[in-house]
């Protein structure tokens, strides 16, 4: 990943969908927006309120998501607009939307990016700041699940996952690495989609969750597979976990140079990791083992 000038819309657009855990309607609009704006969500539904930037600082916790919020205003289920985002280095972004949730599309990021390649990618006259990694970093939980951030003797960024729910789990294990570029990103995971157990979705509707879906909608994995649906490759879900960590990743604001290796990290440890990497980054921007580009 060199060196490389910051990138916005051509023109805006706009998409339409559900909200998985709100049941909202959903319109919601990308609009070209300029040098060093960064993503920053608009929600037209509050009256007065303030643009949201997508950074680390403004993340909230949610369950089974990724929320901002700023000055009373919030937008969750951010995560694959993100990702999408992120997977084709759009950099200055407005996006408005009508509810306080992204839409779930498809469980996937594919519709958007293909309606974002669509509008037109411009270049920008500034470059795009960078953070190399050059010292490891670690986070993990009381469950065993860890995310790490090691140096990478490439100037890219890779990510690796290794996902296993155990013997009795229809996710079967899996592990993928990838380096991350636009080509990769509408090839190798735009298409991965979200993925619930059938004893959870059940759990989710009890309590309000996902009344407008069906099993059609979404990645629903049962004992003999998927319900209503079909894999688009063997470790789908893998793929899909490698874009969730993309779009948590993007709240640093900044391109990442180095590899990530998750075991069975979700939007929480994600969100810390960035944390910590940008900490350690703001405190010690004259230490020689952090650099931007």
């Amino acid at each position: 990943m060199r060196t490389r000038n910051q990138r916005t819309l051509a023109r805006s657009l706009q998409c339409t969908g559900v909200g998985i855990f709100t049941n909202s309607d959903v319109k919601i609009r990308f609009c070209p927006a300029p040098e060093n704006h960064g993503i920053q969500f608009v929600r037209t539904d509050l009256t007065g309120s303030k643009p949201i930037p997508a950074i680390i600082e403004n993340a909230v916790f949610k369950q089974r998501r990724t929320a901002i919020e700023f000055k009373g205003a919030s937008v969750e289920m951010i995560e694959h607009v993100m990702a999408a985002l992120a997977g084709l280095q759009i950099d200055n972004c407005r996006i408005e939307i009508n509810a306080p949730e992204a839409p779930c599309f498809d469980g996937s990021s594919l519709q958007l990016s293909e309606e974002l390649l669509e509008a037109g990618i411009v270049e920008q006259p500034f470059q795009r700041k960078q953070i190399r990694i050059e010292q490891s970093v670690t986070v993990e939980d009381e469950s065993g699940s860890f995310i790490q951030a090691k140096p990478l003797n490439r100037s890219v960024m890779a990510i690796g996952y290794y996902l296993n729910y155990g013997d009795d789990s229809p996710v079967v294990p899996q592990c993928l690495t990838l380096e991350i570029n636009p080509e990769n990103w509408m090839n190798q995971l735009a298409f991965s989609r979200t993925f619930v157990l059938e004893q959870e979705v059940e759990a989710m509707q009890a309590l309000g969750f996902g009344q407008k879906l069906s099993a059609k909608d979404l990645l629903v994995l049962g004992a003999e597979g998927p319900i209503d649906n079909e894999l688009r490759t063997l470790d789908e879900c893998v793929r899909h976990k490698i874009l969730d960590c993309l779009g948590d990743f993007a709240l640093i604001g900044c391109d990442l140079q180095g590899y990530f290796c998750a075991h069975q990290s979700g939007h929480a440890l994600n969100r810390e990791l960035i944390k910590q990497i940008k900490a350690t980054h703001e405190s010690a921007q004259s230490d020689s083992t952090w650099k931007v580009a």
